[in-house]
């Protein structure tokens, strides 16, 4: 792939990050305002507003007049981030406390709720003659993604999920997100009904890869910019796909030895590296490095009845290979 293509994507994402920054107006009460704005700079790598500008770029579409939906579908991202580490518990995101820590649970919803219509008013300055499917296929995404979030919840209580519920579960998620951001890329270009399907197809695939990814980073990541704990998962009991995958082959004293994972709603960090060796022997990491690269080859493969899709290659690419 040319290099030119990485030059592109990083000058996406500054232009993004920019854009996010003087977005939020200084405001009273501040708490609000202050924390919505804490939140859109607090980094990340901007990939669904960066796949919402490849796409229209593909059909068509100057950046200028993407970039409100670009905007809408990285607000909208944060907004469930908020909520999520409210329902997780969480006490950091992306290397900085929460926006509930410093702020308080009562803000922090109050935060997101107001990051939610930001993200609609973004949408409404798109200057696009089809603005009212972008907002139908921006509402139907929020639909699916809080299904995912409560699947992922009820999920915690269960003993009986199996992979295809985990999947199925992601596909909401994760992909639901992904696929909006392709999708209204090319809604607001040339994009007819079959590019949408595909672009649809690439999103779901793209986001099993990914949250695929994440499940194994959460266990072997070395990367500093991680900036997550190695192992929270299984410390906290997720039903992930490495731990589903594992319950599923293993026999006998090493279905015991994971099974305790699920009986006591986790696993003691100490016992993470050993738990770590035995899926490497069982050959779960290997499979899930396997099934990265499969998702990530049907993502790309769906590339190829589109146009001018180089880019969104390599940054599909460079998602399948990140370390952090």
């Amino acid at each position: 792939m040319p290099q030119s293509h990485d030059v592109h994507i990083a000058a996406l994402r500054q232009r993004i990050t920019e854009a996010l920054a003087v977005l939020v107006p200084h405001g009273n009460p501040a708490e609000l305002y202050d924390s919505a704005r804490y939140c859109l700079t607090g980094g990340g790598k901007r990939i669904r507003p960066i796949l919402t500008l490849l796409s229209a770029e593909a059909f068509g579409v100057d950046t200028d007049d993407a970039l409100p939906a670009a905007l809408a579908l990285e607000i909208f991202h944060t907004f469930t981030l908020v909520h999520d580490d409210i329902m997780d518990h969480a006490d950091s995101r992306r290397g900085r406390p929460t926006v509930h820590v410093v702020w308080g649970e009562d803000t922090a919803v109050l935060c997101g709720d107001y990051l939610l219509g930001l993200g609609y008013d973004q949408l409404s300055r798109l200057p696009s003659t089809r603005i009212r499917r972008v907002v139908r296929t921006f509402s139907d995404t929020v639909s699916r993604l809080c299904e995912g979030q409560a699947l992922d919840k009820i999920f915690e209580e269960r003993r009986d999920v199996s992979v295809e519920d985990y999947l199925d579960m992601v596909d909401r998620k994760t992909g639901a997100l992904l696929q909006a951001a392709l999708e209204i890329g090319g809604l607001t270009g040339s994009a007819d009904d079959e590019d949408l399907l595909a672009l649809r197809r690439v999103g779901r695939e793209l986001g099993r890869a990914f949250q695929i990814r994440d499940d194994l980073l959460d266990l072997v990541a070395r990367d500093t910019r991680w900036g997550k704990r190695i192992g929270g998962d299984l410390v906290e009991g997720k039903k992930t796909l490495l731990l589903l995958e594992t319950l599923r082959i293993a026999n006998n004293d090493e279905h015991a030895w994971f099974s305790r994972i699920i009986e006591d709603n986790g696993l003691p960090p100490e016992d993470i590296p050993e738990a770590r060796d035995r899926m490497e022997r069982l050959g779960v990491l290997e499979m899930a490095r396997a099934a990265i690269d499969r998702h990530s080859d049907a993502a790309v493969e769906e590339l190829v009845a589109l146009p001018e899709t180089d880019a969104l290659e390599q940054l599909i690419r460079g998602m399948q290979a990140r370390a952090h």
